[in-house]
């Protein structure tokens, strides 16, 4: 716990097998409480490890559900357990588990209810192994969104976050989409709610065993970014209407 608050990691996994026993001894467990890990119908190991090095919650849907649906039973479950801090983080290891106290010391202490970690903020993304297109697209959406959703964030498209329990239960995730686009979805409602997001400089690390989506399901997370920003800035406006900022 910090502060009398219970933190709670979760780790929505897809064909992790390889990387997750590396990605959690890396995990605090001194702040840590418990670990809820969902695998989205892997065809590797994944739930059996999960079991073995003694995540407490391992969840493995019957059949795949996509990357949003697999974050709706992460954090449905994780509130399920009465956590006060939920703390996303990938069992790829691109992310270092290393940075979880930071991040839930800023909610704790009620600095900010969202942090963020940033690849984009200091030179973390490119000196990680980030393919150069994707850190061209990383920038324009941001530039594009920053201006539509009137924020001043580095970065929208970070798998490391962090939640208090006030803002997961006051945002409708379980309406966004199953697909990528639901971590924008996730940020245009709680930027719609009025949520201050923090960020910290955040390491990445790509290579072969991590998780990355191709370039067709990069273009379709574009332009559903895209219609994101664009719906989130009409609804601000009073012009359209749309359910999950309700």
């Amino acid at each position: 716990m910090v502060n009398g608050k219970k933190v709670v990691v979760v780790m929505p996994a897809y064909n992790a097998e390889q990387t997750l026993e590396t990605t959690y001894q890396e995990i605090p467990f001194d702040i840590v409480d418990e670990v809820v890990l969902v695998d989205d119908h892997s065809r590797d190991d994944t739930a059996a490890l999960a079991r073995k090095i003694g995540i407490q919650h391992v969840i493995r849907h019957e059949e795949n559900l996509g990357y949003g649906g697999n974050q709706k039973s992460c954090y449905n479950k994780a509130l399920e357990i009465g956590a006060d801090i939920v703390i996303m983080v990938h069992p790829d290891y691109q992310y270092t588990p290393k940075l979880i106290p930071s991040m839930a010391y800023l909610i704790a202490n009620e600095v900010y209810p969202v942090v963020l970690g940033s690849r984009i903020l200091g030179k973390g993304a490119l000196k990680g192994g980030m393919p150069l297109y994707k850190y061209i697209a990383n920038r324009f959406l941001t530039l594009f969104q920053n201006l539509l959703m009137n924020q001043k964030l580095s970065e929208y498209h970070t798998g490391y976050r962090a939640f208090s329990k006030e803002v997961l239960e006051r945002i409708n995730y379980n309406l966004n989409s199953n697909d990528f686009v639901f971590d924008n979805q996730m940020l245009a409602q709680i930027a719609y709610a009025r949520y201050e997001m923090a960020e910290i400089t955040c390491p990445t690390k790509y290579f072969d065993e991590a998780s990355s989506i191709n370039l067709s399901r990069s273009t379709t997370y574009g332009i559903g970014v895209l219609v994101t920003s664009l719906r989130f800035f009409l609804c601000r406006l009073g012009l359209s209407k749309w359910k999950i900022l309700t």
